[in-house]
């Protein structure tokens, strides 16, 4: 379902005549959505890198579709539970658009359900019969994509900048990391880092304190690259 306009009904959302003062920073929904795009497009191409009944390959690539889809899993649980009731109370001329949203929360989750339970098996034979239906569920998973993210980024980031509170929005990103497995951290960074327009400097200096950042310079990018060539089939240089 396409995205339409704000409700013509008078008021902003969150029901103040004239407009609604901006509340809080919503870009981190923007940032984060590079990164699924971006993650889930490659996804595809990753699958078909992989030689007939390299099994072994195919666990790494396997691995890592894992990760990004418990990462989106884990990015609509907090929406579903956290964000939607909390638009109704607060901007109910944004209810059409909330409701779009859980439905199309509904139609990538089928996908998203099918990439998982196809995923075990083309991990461990690495056969083209098997990498089919993970190949097929991807393709689902990018079609519901192009049309959910555009949709929430033009109907829902900008009602939530005038309804919520800065804490409020960090939370999503404070459940992000919760999800994310163990020895995993630096493989997500640089995929929110690569994602973005500037490859991460602005982010990476915005959102981490000075430790973590050295960290990541000497030791989570290194972690990132390695994980990256394994992923294409190539040694680390």
């Amino acid at each position: 379902m396409a995205a339409s306009a704000l409700p013509p009904s008078g008021d902003r959302p969150g029901g103040r005549p004239g407009g609604s003062a901006k509340t809080c920073d919503a870009r981190g929904m923007i940032e984060i959505h590079r990164m699924f795009r971006s993650e889930f497009a490659e996804g595809p191409k990753l699958v078909v890198r992989v030689a007939e009944a390299d099994a072994a390959h195919a666990d790494v690539v396997g691995d890592h579709l894992s990760l990004i889809s418990g990462s989106l899993h884990a990015h609509h649980e907090f929406e579903d539970e956290h964000l939607w009731d909390t638009l109704d109370e607060r901007a109910p001329a944004c209810a059409g658009h909330v409701e779009r949203m859980k439905a199309q929360h509904a139609e990538m989750l089928v996908h998203l359900r099918e990439l998982d339970a196809a995923l075990p098996a083309w991990r461990s034979s690495g056969r083209s019969v098997d990498a089919a239906p993970v190949l097929l569920a991807l393709h689902g998973v990018n079609r519901a994509l192009a049309v959910h993210l555009p949709d929430e980024e033009s109907t829902i980031v900008p009602v939530m900048e005038t309804v919520l509170t800065q804490k409020e929005v960090d939370a999503a990103g404070v459940h992000g990391r919760k999800a994310t497995p163990k020895g995993r951290t630096w493989q997500q960074l640089g995929a929110i880092l690569a994602a973005q327009p500037d490859g991460g400097d602005e982010w990476l200096h915005e959102h981490l304190p000075a430790p973590v950042r050295l960290a990541w310079r000497f030791v989570g990018r290194r972690d990132y690259a390695a994980n990256r060539a394994a992923l294409w089939g190539e040694t680390s240089g």
